[in-house]
């Protein structure tokens, strides 16, 4: 199968990018890469593996599983069914963070998942060390190889831990970040048929979206330290209702946009 007949069968798939998964397929799983893909527009490839995978991505598999590692920030991360993908989207919570943490400072990170928001802060910042909580056994066991493979293994500390019972603090921190399950209840089904793939838990916020946002304000505020702050990632249409429960909360609220011009983020300050 050449290139060009792989991303046709991708595409007759209704996978949205058939051109980009089948070449980082052929790059992943042949050693093929962009310049060889031009070069030899014709070239027949048979491996196995490779056909294995595109029929795996057919079925709407996520790229990032069927590889097994994704680029978040300056980082590469593992990824497995059972833990939420990395998106480009929550680079800007690192973002923030590495340039809003104090000298030393300490922070949480809560529904870390792969570990790819601690991680990378750690990264960036060489100063600072997080405590990192999840409930789920997959993202336990992922997030600390990636912090190994990202080497800040010996400044970040996972627990399993219930946010939503307010578990797995420990002292006062500078920052508290979370990527929390955010999607309303009633929308799941109607997502892109790779979204089934990744755990339900990662992605379901309850009947309007919030509860972890709730249970984040209500357990944690008294983990933050003075002039500490929240810094949480939210949904494109969430602004207002976070504006609403940091005033409930007596607290300031700023939200930030994303590359596409998206509310992303919410940070929370006290008055």
């Amino acid at each position: 199968m050449t290139y060009g007949e792989m991303t046709a069968f991708l595409a007759d798939a209704g996978v949205d990018s058939p051109a980009f998964d089948a070449a980082q397929l052929l790059t992943h799983f042949c050693g093929v890469n962009t310049a060889e893909l031009k070069l030899s527009p014709q070239r027949n490839y048979t491996d196995p593996d490779l056909l294995a995978a595109l029929r795996r991505r057919a079925d709407r598999e996520p790229l990032q599983y069927i590889i097994g590692e994704w680029s978040f920030w300056r980082e590469t991360y593992r990824v497995a069914e059972g833990c939420l993908i990395p998106r480009a989207d929550t680079e800007l919570l690192v973002e923030y963070a590495v340039s809003h943490l104090p000298m030393g400072g300490r922070f949480l990170d809560l529904c870390t998942g792969s570990g790819c928001i601690a991680v990378s802060t750690l990264a960036s910042r060489p100063d600072c060390i997080a405590d990192a909580v999840d409930a789920f056994p997959v993202p336990l066991t992922l997030a600390p190889e990636n912090a190994r493979r990202n080497g800040v293994a010996d400044r970040l500390t996972v627990r399993q831990g219930d946010v939503l019972a307010g578990e797995g603090a420990e002292g006062q921190y500078a920052a508290i970040l979370s990527n929390p399950p955010y999607i309303v209840r009633d929308v799941l089904s109607t997502l892109a048929p790779e979204l089934a793939h990744e755990p339900m838990t990662a992605l379901d916020g309850g009947e309007d979206g919030l509860c972890f946002y709730r249970a984040i304000l209500t357990h944690y505020r008294g983990a933050l330290a003075p002039e500490g702050c929240f810094i949480l990632e939210i949904g494109y249409d969430q602004a207002e209702a976070l504006w609403e429960l940091a005033q409930e909360h007596r607290m300031n609220c700023e939200i930030f946009h994303d590359l596409g011009g998206c509310d992303r983020m919410a940070v929370l300050t006290e008055l």
